[in-house]
């Protein structure tokens, strides 16, 4: 599937993670990332098919975005494709606080363009969806798309994107099992009919769709996810339990009938990847094709579940 200059995988490769310092304490998931060990995954990643990273300026505060840059070092840049984000929250004062941030982006990334480039939140698509037109003039952005925006939110950027001649060319939300709020708003289906492409992000809900946590083995005390899930785990339990029962059945894992499902949603799912076995679990959700009534199944299950995932940065779609 190509959209001008983007061609779309089945998965991204998220690199939220990549931001972590390595301190004890900092770390997102706790996890211990080494130049060596970032460097196997782009390799395993890149030779599979995997080639669109996903960043953001805000991910360690540009620390995600220097790692990264370190990590595709030797590949030719027409080779992987880089997707980054403005984030409103954090702009400057200055005259264009958009080329302001992407410039400090390219500056990390060791690059003097991005294939695609959000507005991270929609703080005021009309206060800053303007600022994008002369950096696709440029050339410094090939397209752009728009993450955590509502329906209407999309049609306005798309407004005035298009009155230069360019328009939305991707949608980025939170969108997985549990939360479903995108497709309820016919977002997913707005892009079905232009063409555009979804990324789905936090298709695994932070780990507690992977199978590996239960009321006995919970997510680890005093991180952010525990606050959020632990308490609802008892609940998740038959969903996750039919993940895995499939998954056996198809020499996989709970975690990768997750992703096949975003997939099977006609969405692409970016999924952080820290260690080169995430990227062999990729390959396999990539060739799980989950038959219409196992989808059915599993929206029903996860209905049943009835909780309410939507993240604090997220506004109701």
């Amino acid at each position: 599937m190509t959209s001008k200059t983007l061609t779309v995988p089945a998965a991204a490769l998220g690199t939220w993670a990549w931001g972590d310092s390595g301190e004890a304490g900092d770390g997102y998931f706790g996890s211990r990332l080494s130049e060596s060990g970032l460097r196997e995954v782009v390799e395993k990643a890149q030779s599979s098919g995997f080639t669109l990273w996903d960043s953001a300026a805000v991910y360690g505060m540009g620390r995600s975005e220097t790692v990264l840059a370190q990590a595709l070092m030797g590949y030719d840049r027409s080779e992987y494709q880089l997707s980054t984000k403005f984030t409103p929250q954090i702009a400057g004062d200055g005259d264009n606080p958009v080329a302001d941030m992407l410039e400090q982006s390219l500056a990390r990334l060791g690059t003097d363009y991005v294939d695609l480039y959000w507005i991270h939140n929609p703080a005021d698509v009309a206060r800053w969806t303007p600022l994008l037109i002369p950096l696709l003039r440029s050339g410094r952005i090939k397209q752009v798309g728009v993450s955590n925006h509502n329906l209407r939110e999309i049609a306005l950027a798309d407004r005035i994107l298009g009155e230069a001649g360019f328009r939305v060319e991707a949608v980025q939300n939170h969108y997985s099992l549990l939360y479903r709020g995108s497709e309820r708003a016919g977002i997913l289906d707005h892009c079905r009919e232009h063409g555009v492409p979804f990324f789905s992000y936090m298709v695994l809900e932070q780990g507690a769709l992977t199978g590996k946590y239960s009321p006995a083995n919970p997510l680890p005390e005093g991180s952010s996810r525990a606050a959020v899930y632990n308490g609802v785990l008892p609940r998740l339990r038959t969903l996750t339990d039919r993940m895995r029962d499939i998954g056996e059945t198809r020499g996989t894992s709970a975690a990768e009938v997750a992703t096949a499902w975003a997939i099977a949603k006609g969405t692409t799912p970016i999924i952080g990847v820290t260690k080169p076995e995430h990227v062999d679990g990729l390959v396999r959700a990539r060739d799980l094709k989950l038959a219409d009534e196992e989808v059915a199944e599993l929206e029903t299950l996860a209905d049943d579940a009835n909780v309410d995932t939507r993240g604090s940065w997220e506004h109701e779609m």
